[in-house]
């Protein structure tokens, strides 16, 4: 097993596709960790030598079979080749950006299958809130939440742009993972000397105001510039509505809790959350 844990991109043709690599080249240099980017080449979309023997009136004439499963090896090439264009692409903006040298690789599969079988080698992973393959709408909102839920590091979700954040939104819960959220916003160099604001939606109980006070007092202890906010509605719309009015570049919430905040990646309000943000979202398990 490698051992060498890195700051992992997803690339594959999507307009989305560069702003994960300038997440993960800006995460790589914050970290001092090494830089990798990943292409999947999903089989379904490009599978070599398919059976075609079952459908009728091909099952005895052997050239077309052929020439059908050349077509196929011919596509799985060819996806192979521009996947590695994809790579190298990537690898040009990393050297431009100062970060020469990243690690390359290339697999088949689906996605989250790909990245599940590279969980120990990656840090954190940086992916478009939208793929190659996917549609402006649901479709990529319902993958990425398979990849929430396959993988155990943290995510850094990105639009079709990324510029270092400089004030950051963290959505607190309470719960187990949002302690989590403070745990590593307080021990990674990728929150250091950025604005935050800790928030809380709803009205919290006793247990819940002492762990936010808890929470804001670690974070202040770690030298945050901190801003701290209790406010009222619905988890999803309060927090972008909050993000937008204090012009916020970067949302950190944990990927589960156990109370309000447990929809935010649940079914189809993960969809929601992903295409309505306007500022890329680091997802912590």
């Amino acid at each position: 097993m490698n051992n060498i844990r890195t700051i992992t991109a997803c690339v594959d043709g999507s307009s989305y596709a560069a702003a994960a690599c300038d997440a993960a080249i800006w995460a790589a240099g914050k970290r001092d960790v090494p830089l990798a980017f990943v292409n999947v080449i999903s089989r379904r979309k490009h599978a070599a030598a398919t059976d075609y023997s079952g459908q009728i009136g091909l099952g005895t004439r052997e050239h077309l079979l052929t020439e059908l499963a050349e077509l196929d090896s011919q596509r799985a090439r060819l996806a192979r080749e521009r996947g590695r264009d994809f790579l190298e692409s990537a690898r040009r903006r990393a050297t431009e950006a100062g970060r020469p040298d990243p690690i390359i690789r290339q697999r088949n599969g689906e996605l989250v299958d790909a990245l599940h079988s590279m969980d120990d080698e990656i840090r954190l992973l940086a992916i478009g809130k939208h793929g190659e393959s996917a549609g402006q709408d649901d479709h990529l909102g319902s993958n990425l939440e398979r990849v929430i839920r396959g993988i155990s590091c943290p995510i850094l979700v990105t639009n079709q742009s990324f510029a270092a954040p400089h004030r950051v939104l963290i959505a607190f819960d309470g719960s187990q993972t949002g302690q989590r959220v403070i745990e590593r916003a307080v021990a990674t160099p990728l929150l250091s000397q950025v604005e935050t604001h800790l928030v809380y939606v709803g009205q919290p109980n006793d247990k819940r105001r002492r762990q936010f006070d808890d929470a804001t007092n670690k974070l202040r202890a770690a030298g945050a510039e901190l801003t701290t906010a209790i406010i009222d509605g619905d988890v999803e719309p309060a927090l972008h509505d909050y993000q937008r009015q204090h012009e916020l570049d970067l949302m950190v919430m944990g990927a589960y809790g156990h109370t309000r905040f447990r929809e935010l990646l649940l079914g189809s309000t993960t969809t929601d959350m992903i295409r309505r943000a306007d500022v890329p979202l680091l997802i912590v398990r």
